[in-house]
């Protein structure tokens, strides 16, 4: 990742030398980068990568899918159709575990609700993106 990160620096370095990136909209002003608070520094340089490809990381998809399983829950009255949704939520739960890499998933709801929404609305809005007919 070393790597990736110098040859970044490097030809930033370099159109700001040639003068590329004097005339840019918000020079000077702190970048929002509060989306990636929750994702682990060395994840997001990769998920920034599949983002600007019109992918998105599995975890993202399950967050998604686990986020759509709670409000069907909070739908259905019927006790089995809650416990067929709650072993699917945790299924989904253990997988997300599986890819951090075994530790405990701590992802607050309204942060999974704002993600679920974003893909959401990018699947309806993009229809020749990674998400098309997965929502």
């Amino acid at each position: 990742m070393k790597l990736l990160d110098a040859l970044v620096e490097q030809r930033i370095a370099a159109a700001a030398a040639r003068g590329d990136l004097d005339d840019l909209p918000g020079a000077g002003a702190p970048q929002a980068l509060d989306d990636d608070l929750l994702v682990p520094e060395e994840v997001r340089v990769a998920n920034r990568i599949l983002k600007n490809a019109g992918f998105v990381p599995p975890a993202l998809e399950q967050l998604r899918a686990l986020c759509d399983l709670e409000a069907e829950l909070a739908k259905v009255s019927d006790k089995a159709a809650q416990c067929r949704l709650r072993a699917r939520m945790l299924a989904l739960d253990m997988a997300l575990e599986s890819l951090r890499g075994g530790g405990p998933m701590v992802v607050p709801h309204e942060y999974r609700r704002r993600i679920a929404e974003r893909l959401s609305e990018r699947a309806a809005g993009e229809p020749g993106s990674a998400l098309a007919g997965a929502a």
